[in-house]
């Protein structure tokens, strides 16, 4: 496996950013498209941002192409042109993965959320497939299986998972490690990323909740912290990636706290002390 971090993360510009990757230790980033990667970038932007990444003897492990969810219950087609545009520039980049949520997967097919969801992720599969690509699905909202169910629907992994098993403790209260052998035909992108759930709560509520005609439950029901410090088992989740044949990144996500540097550094030599890099 390799290891990887959005560049987000540290909280710098792109250029420092980059530096503090390489400093860190990581062998790639991921990036947003609208912020470093400019939605409108054109094909000199692109090569010229791939050249300063590599530049730092770095690489793209996917770019983040998310919109909130409602593309999916709205079917947004200025959004979801955007969307396939985004995984066209992924691969002038070198990549060819898009990260993003899709919303909650409801647990009956009998109801517009689903079908709403299910058409636009069909087109998004289909397109994907046709640039051989992939859009990859966020874990958290709802439980693995039910997502399993959701995108073997499909028929198609264009639509793909970016397994991140601090959403599966924080939100879901699902098992990451169990996680990792249902979709293990789909996993082609992780986050790494740790947390805690504080309360139960209804992920639609956190997700959602428009949608489902919810109040917003507020972010006070979870609790992101560095790796190690939450109620993911690193040692059991890494194993099952290793079991499944998982050879691709744990890119590092660090949303809060005062020193992201410095937490995004011990991330690195968090995951090397399990020698996933061998």
């Amino acid at each position: 496996m390799k290891i990887g971090a959005i560049v987000e993360s540290f909280s710098k510009d792109f250029a420092a950013s980059l530096k503090e990757a390489k400093r860190v230790g990581a062998d790639g980033i991921q990036a947003y498209a609208g912020n470093f990667i400019p939605f409108d970038a054109t094909a000199q932007q692109l090569r010229e941002i791939k050249a300063q990444v590599n530049g730092e003897g770095l690489v793209f492990s996917a770019i983040c192409g998310d919109f909130g969810n409602q593309m999916y219950y709205e079917q947004l087609r200025d959004l979801i042109d955007r969307e396939k545009r985004i995984l066209e520039m992924a691969k002038e980049l070198g990549t060819n993965i898009v990260t993003t949520h899709i919303g909650v997967v409801p647990e009956t097919k009998n109801c517009v959320q689903y079908e709403t969801m299910h058409k636009v992720c069909k087109e998004l599969a289909d397109f994907a497939k046709s640039v051989d690509g992939h859009f990859a699905v966020e874990t958290g909202p709802e439980k693995a299986t039910l997502l399993k169910e959701f995108l073997d629907d499909l028929g198609s992994d264009g639509v793909a998972v970016n397994l991140d098993p601090a959403n599966l403790v924080m939100c879901a209260g699902d098992d990451p490690v169990q996680a990792v052998y249902t979709l293990k035909d789909y996993i082609i992108h992780t986050h790494a990323k740790d947390g805690k759930q504080l309360k139960k709560f209804d992920t639609k509520a956190l997700y959602a909740p428009r949608y489902y005609g919810l109040e917003f439950c507020g972010w006070d029901v979870i609790e992101e912290t560095p790796l190690g410090k939450g109620n993911v088992d690193w040692e059991n989740y890494l194993k099952a990636l290793r079991d499944i044949g998982y050879d691709g990144y744990l890119t590092i996500e660090r949303e809060c706290g005062d020193d992201p540097c410095k937490d995004i550094g011990d991330a690195v030599r968090f995951l090397d002390a399990f020698n996933v890099r061998k």
